[in-house]
């Protein structure tokens, strides 16, 4: 049974940092690509930042030298490092492969706000 569980979530003061985990089972963990997404109220879902089996990040622009993503394939792990955040960052951000599994978790609520 594939599960993902987001954690790390918060309320945030704009310029902040929060670090997001994703613990996932089920699935083949150190194969292909993991990823973040978000979705903002009113919005679609979109993927903000995946890294492959190697390693490699790539990022949408909007959170480009802001955000890190990195992996553990010992602990089938996936983080998100979010500095200077934004009010724009507000999102339920969630993990999953890239391109996703039909399987969502529940997301962690991020929230930056003054």
């Amino acid at each position: 049974q594939v599960q993902f569980v987001e954690s790390g979530g918060g309320l945030v003061q704009p310029g902040g940092s929060l670090r997001l985990s994703c613990a996932a089972s089920g699935i083949m963990f150190r194969v292909g690509t993991m990823g973040w997404y978000r979705q903002a109220p009113g919005k679609q879902r979109e993927l903000v930042a995946s890294i492959s089996s190697g390693g490699s990040p790539n990022y949408v622009d909007s959170v480009k030298g802001r955000f890190t993503i990195s992996r553990d394939n010992a602990k089938n792990t996936v983080y998100l490092q979010m500095n200077r955040l934004k009010p724009d960052d507000t999102a339920v951000y969630y993990c999953n492969k890239v391109p996703p599994v039909n399987y969502w978790g529940q997301g962690t609520q991020v929230t930056v706000s003054s």
